[in-house]
């Protein structure tokens, strides 16, 4: 399985900012944090914030800063939302199917057992679990400025 790179980077800013809950952060740190491109980023930052997933603060002091306190931040459910089809097969997308043993054919069920449990594994995790080890991430991102913070 495989999740796109707008999950990706939807689950990148949430890891920053659970990084620093004390502060709001910018679009252009977690730019330069994860070296990814920042109109990317205004995209992502843009569907977490109408969702709810985060707050964004417009202005110079703006930011941007979690919602809910990361132990209340589930990830199946943040992927669950990035990743709205989650089609492993055409099959999958009974308006668009067009594979003619699809009334018969069993491999659609197995995969459906796998995408169930691959879910059931990420619906057990919640932000704050993959949030263990903050300073050696942030020592991995190598901004200076958030050592300081930190």
């Amino acid at each position: 399985m495989q999740l796109t790179q707008y999950t990706d980077y939807s689950l990148r800013v949430l890891l920053f900012l659970g990084l620093h809950p004390e502060r709001r952060c910018t679009i252009t740190e977690v730019s330069e944090a994860f070296n990814i491109n920042r109109n990317h980023l205004v995209k992502v930052v843009h569907n977490l914030s109408s969702s709810g997933w985060i707050t964004t603060i417009r202005g110079k002091s703006g930011g941007m800063v979690l919602s809910f306190p990361p132990e209340n931040i589930n990830i199946g459910a943040v992927i669950r939302h990035t990743e709205p089809h989650f089609d492993l097969l055409e099959c999958f997308d009974y308006e668009n199917n067009t594979c003619t043993i699809s009334p018969v054919c069993q491999l659609r069920h197995a995969l459906y057992k796998a995408r169930k449990a691959f879910m059931d594994v990420l619906d057990s995790y919640n932000l704050s679990d993959v949030l263990t080890r903050p300073d050696e991430i942030i020592q991995l991102l190598d901004m200076p400025e958030l050592k300081k913070a930190a």
